[in-house]
């Protein structure tokens, strides 16, 4: 049956059944008009049936930055932007045993003194297990409501009527809700679970952090779209061997983005690193061949790493190239460039190169650094122990200055660095104290810092 035609008055708003001069409703003339509808497509669209008028503003309008609560741990509020924000989605992602249910409990327990009523959901332990990790970290007297539970109409039942400020649900892939015919952690679990935990949020004004499995790529589990529905995607990253830990930020819709927060694990959970430039450089000795210190920066922050090189005759017929804490595709691109402008070959060689501290580096920045590990490696030759490296190295040899130069000079003379080698064109830091010696082309570094070319 075709659908009768749908009136409505421009001035009210009014809807009816039939044209008339005047509407019935205000009693103005001549408003009355067909509505033609606002979608016409398959049976599943829209229909002709109006939704209301949205309020529109305009871009200049002023608005104050969102209330933020710190917890106290300037590591984790650092890479939240400067605190939690009210009504925020927050969702933690990490190798399993990496940290992360360590790092929420002293989260929960830090922003619960600090005033916000908060509660902690766990799907994967009972609440005993979550207890006794409280009182192994010390933070049995803290005021944090706990509760062991999987079912999402529940879960949200209970945050609807205790009404708290910061709910943290460890972890998304153990939830369930009742009106999805699939198992827990499933692609339309998981997703379903994320809309409603988030929509909740915004409607009722709870700010929740949420915890995600990761996959074999360290990508979280479950649908992409879970990424995006939340306002703040975190990385816990670290390597079993090592007692760093960094908590990344990959996406901040209140703050910057790639900041990082540096964590150590020790016997009573994490403790914050303020200078991790320090710590990464802690146990590097003598300056040896194929070790450079490289002056990065994460986020707002610089850093100071240490790039380690081997470079050695290979036995098989197809040399190896391994790559730990770096793109293994740049350096396949700094060996071409290596061998195509500077005439340096690594055929028959095997090459291994290590970020130490189990950093993981990803700015382009580092390019100048690696070469200079390779050259220093190949040619079993040290660089001076007070020296840092950093620029980017383009196809044809020239090398781009790095951004933020000033702050990685800074950091490098704080630590007791006297001399940087660096690109030349950028911005440098007057007064910094320490020996420049900036290079246009990699032809020119490799023949003045290793005397060939």
């Amino acid at each position: 049956m075709a659908k009768s035609p749908s009136f409505s008055c421009s001035a009210c708003g009014n809807v009816t059944t039939k044209w008339a001069g005047r509407c019935e409703a205000c009693g103005e003339w001549n408003t009355i008009s067909e509505d033609a509808g606002i979608s016409k497509g398959p049976a599943k669209s829209l229909g002709a049936r109006r939704g209301s008028s949205v309020v529109l503003t305009d871009l200049s309008t002023e608005e104050a930055p969102p209330p933020r609560t710190c917890s106290g741990i300037e590591e984790l509020d650092r890479v939240l932007g400067g605190g939690l924000v009210p009504a925020s989605a927050t969702l933690v992602g990490g190798d399993p045993g990496i940290g992360k249910s360590t790092i929420l409990l002293q989260a929960a327990s830090s922003f619960a003194r600090n005033g916000l009523k908060t509660i902690y959901v766990s799907g994967e332990e009972a609440s005993a297990q979550v207890r006794m990790r409280a009182q192994r970290l010390g933070l049995a007297d803290a005021p944090v409501k706990l509760a062991a539970e999987t079912n999402l109409r529940d879960i949200l039942t209970t945050l609807e009527a205790e009404k708290p400020q910061l709910a943290i649900i460890d972890s998304i892939q153990t939830m369930w809700a009742d009106n999805v015919e699939s198992a827990p952690g499933s692609v339309s679990q998981v997703r379903a679970a994320a809309h409603e935990l988030t929509s909740f949020a915004k409607r009722k004004g709870i700010s929740v952090v949420l915890v995600g499995h990761v996959t074999k790529d360290g990508q979280i589990a479950g649908p992409r779209v879970v990424e995006h529905m939340v306002d703040t995607v975190l990385y816990f990253e670290g390597e079993r061997g090592h007692q760093f830990r960094i908590l990344r930020a990959v996406k901040n819709r209140f703050g910057p983005a790639d900041e990082i927060g540096v964590f150590e694990m020790t016997g009573k959970g994490l403790a914050e690193v303020p200078n991790p430039s320090a710590l990464f450089l802690s146990e590097r000795g003598e300056p040896s061949p194929g070790s450079v210190v490289f002056a990065g920066v994460e986020g707002t922050r610089p850093v100071l790493l240490e790039f380690q090189a081997l470079v050695a005759p290979s036995p098989h017929a197809q040399a190896r190239r391994t790559v730990v804490g770096w793109d293994g595709g740049r350096l396949a691109m700094i060996l071409a460039v290596l061998e195509a402008r500077c005439g340096i070959p690594f055929a028959g060689l095997d090459v291994y190169l290590n970020v130490a501290g189990g950093m993981k580096v990803s700015e382009p920045a580092a390019d100048l650094a690696v070469a200079a590990a390779l050259l220093s490696a190949r040619e079993d030759a040290a660089l001076p122990a007070d020296t840092v490296v950093f620029g980017e190295i383009s196809l044809s040899g020239a090398l781009r200055p790095a951004s933020q130069t000033e702050n990685r000079l800074k950091e490098a003379q704080k630590l007791g660095f006297t001399a940087a080698i660096a690109p030349s064109g950028g911005k440098t830091a007057r007064g910094s104290g320490l020996t420049l010696n900036t290079m246009s082309d990699l032809t020119g570094f490799v023949g003045e810092i290793f005397g060939a070319g």
